[in-house]
């Protein structure tokens, strides 16, 4: 995955600080939102190539928001978070086209192997 836009999902505040920090300084552009369906409406617009979406989330979960992602036929790459997850999780993620799986808390080195 190369530089460009990416979108972070996700309601825990300091995680998105954290992680926008990281990949702005890594020369991203990065947005974010804590709504499903908030992302879904950035997406449309901002057109990011990767999406860092939260599994819970308040209203439409990360679940939900993947498949209406899926829905809408974006060419974009998401990485599914959680920090409530386990494997089956993780498989069924990865089944409604999820590109891979982060467990939290994250590993900020492996968040960055996604973009070498």
């Amino acid at each position: 995955m190369g530089k460009g836009q990416l979108l972070i999902v996700d309601d825990d505040e300091d995680l998105v600080k954290s992680l926008s920090g990281l990949l702005y300084d890594e020369g991203f552009k990065v947005s974010s939102t804590a709504d499903g369906r908030e992302a879904l409406a950035l997406i449309r617009t901002i057109t990011p190539a990767v999406v860092l979406l939260d599994v819970w989330l308040p209203g439409m979960d990360g679940v939900e928001t993947l498949q209406a992602l899926q829905g809408m036929h974006a060419d974009v790459e998401v990485i599914v978070m959680s920090g409530h997850g386990n494997i089956a999780t993780a498989v069924h993620m990865t089944r409604l086209g999820a590109f891979d799986y982060l467990e939290k808390p994250l590993s900020l080195y492996k968040v960055l192997s996604f973009f070498e």
